[in-house]
């Protein structure tokens, strides 16, 4: 993301003879967001290059869409769920303290779902998300119960894909989707083995319809925890 200084975009904006006051006033708005430095910005290099552009777009979005397919997305992990995949994923000398410093930037993102007027998160993760052993066996138990927990907010809604659904229109892969609001145009985002790819229009048009359809094929969400804590006890 390369911000534009203001006095550039006023001046482009005269350029191309944009008059209209709301979109002028939108357009500059978004530029000093923009600029507007936050919590994120003294862990650039914890987050990374690829990464760094997600705490920006959780800050500012109306809802995040989740789809899941392989892991408990990070906004809903708990810290020792976050703890095992981080050290799964961590180089064989890859310092402690950078270990520990990733964990808790985890979980520092999860603050936009407590705030004031907090995030809305709607989930749909497969069934299989929920059977995958990550860390202990009372690691994944308290991480199921914690998915319980979240989905007594009213910001969060949390589905579940069955297993015997079959082949749907996300079978290519997890991605996030964020509904942003006006003038900020939607994102999506999916992490691959070869990097994190951010998805704008009109490709993203594409990923609204497959969420559409993801929603509409995963269990209600009374049915998706009832499922999630038949999962804990077992």
């Amino acid at each position: 993301m390369i911000p534009f200084r203001r006095d550039d975009v006023e001046a482009l904006l005269d350029l191309y003879g944009v008059s209209n006051e709301v979109e002028r006033k939108g357009l500059l708005q978004l530029c000093d967001d923009i600029w507007r430095k936050d919590w994120w910005d003294p862990h650039r290099d914890d987050f990374g290059k690829d990464f760094i552009n997600v705490p920006w777009l959780e800050s500012r979005v109306e809802r995040i869409c989740i789809y899941q397919h392989i892991i408990v997305q990070g906004l809903l992990q708990t810290r020792e769920y976050a703890e095992a995949l981080i050290r799964n994923d961590a180089k064989a000398r890859t310092p402690e303290d950078q270990i520990q410093r990733w964990i808790d930037l985890r979980l520092e993102r999860q603050h936009v779902l407590h705030k004031d007027v907090p995030v809305r998160l709607s989930v749909v993760m497969e069934e299989l998300v929920l059977q995958r052993p990550v860390g202990s066996s009372e690691v994944l138990r308290d991480q199921l119960r914690h998915l319980v927990d979240l989905a007594r907010l009213d910001n969060i809604d949390i589905q579940v894909m069955p297993t015997e659904q079959g082949p749907h229109s996300a079978h290519h892969g997890s991605f996030n989707l964020y509904e942003m609001p006006h003038p900020y145009p939607d994102v999506a985002y999916t992490e691959t083995v070869g990097g994190a790819l951010y998805i704008e229009e009109p490709t993203v048009s594409r990923i609204r319809e497959v969420w559409k359809d993801l929603e509409e094929g995963a269990l209600p969400p009374e049915e998706s925890i009832a499922l999630v804590k038949q999962y804990m006890e077992e």
